[in-house]
């Protein structure tokens, strides 16, 4: 088995975590790669920990579809999962994110289950959590890349204080005109995120849904909206200035007002590992504190 190990520069207090993951996978003869901006963190902390290990260092997308891993581990929150996503994109690699972060809505195997859900991992006690994604293409044909979004893409404002106005067509036929300081459109993954803190609905991540969240919207009867995902949306930004920004994720993008953006979904999934410790409903319960009586 050849798994890729993922993240940024850890907190030292979740050395430690790092330190258990490495000995799991050194016990069970796993050929590891190390993506090298991890590795350089975690040898400035603690040298010792590298030292002796023989791993493949990987630096971007080539270098990990030449390692070729069954699996890869992200060791961070829900961001470090949003940026393997670019690394892995439409190779057929499931992630096991273990949470270092904070909440951890993806990145949803604690601290205290590395082992457990490590063993059900190496014995197959494990399901594949297909997600969908957004892509988006410009009328300008100006090239993002990468062009997708596993969370969301939202359109906002750019240097200004005042309101855009997003022109939103369903199938090419005329939806909305959201008067906000954004828009976004976000997938059942995503909806947990941005979406949420703008009133949008939970959405389960098996739903073949996507859901249009305005920001601050001028007017109250603009809600959440949510579609089928085999629908494409077109959409045009009227702003004061002559720019606004797209996110994809947290990749920003700065466009003329004079460009439309298509959206529609991915034509590939990004596949996450769920043990037999993990559903959605438990983790739901479990970040958000459903069940619980916190009146007194």
């Amino acid at each position: 088995m050849r798994i890729a190990l993922f993240g940024r520069a850890p907190k030292t207090q979740n050395l430690p975590y790092i330190e258990v993951v490495l000995e799991k996978l050194i016990e069970e003869g796993v050929q590891i790669g190390v993506y090298r901006p991890l590795r350089d963190a975690v040898q400035q902390m603690k040298e010792e920990d590298f030292a002796e290990l023989e791993y493949v260092v990987y630096d971007n997308e080539e270098e990990l579809d030449n390692f070729d891993p069954d699996f890869l581990i992200s060791l961070g929150g829900d961001g470090t999962i949003l940026d393997a996503t670019v690394l892995i994109q439409s190779k057929d690699i499931p992630i096991l994110g273990i949470n270092m972060g904070r909440l951890g809505f993806l990145a949803n195997v604690a601290k205290g289950n590395i082992e457990s859900s490590l063993d059900a991992l190496f014995t197959g006690r494990f399901q594949l959590d297909f997600r969908s994604l957004l892509q988006v293409r410009t009328s300008c044909g100006k090239l993002m890349k990468p062009n997708f979004a596993l969370n969301e893409i939202t359109l906002a404002r750019k240097e200004s204080t005042s309101m855009i106005t997003v022109h939103t067509y369903l199938n090419g036929n005329y939806l909305n005109s959201y008067w906000a300081d954004g828009l976004i459109v976000s997938t059942p993954t995503g909806s947990t995120g941005y979406s949420l803190s703008c009133g949008g609905p939970i959405i389960m991540p098996n739903s073949d849904n996507f859901v249009l969240t305005p920001i601050a919207p001028h007017n109250l009867t603009m809600r959440p909206f949510v579609i089928n995902d085999s629908n494409t949306l077109r959409m045009q930004v009227e702003s004061r200035e002559n720019e606004f920004l797209a996110s994809l994720d947290s990749r920003i993008h700065s466009f003329t007002t004079e460009t439309e953006l298509l959206i529609q979904k991915a034509d590939f999934r990004i596949a996450l590992v769920q043990t037999e410790l993990q559903d959605f409903p438990s983790t739901m319960r479990n970040k958000l504190s459903w069940g619980r009586d916190h009146r007194n």
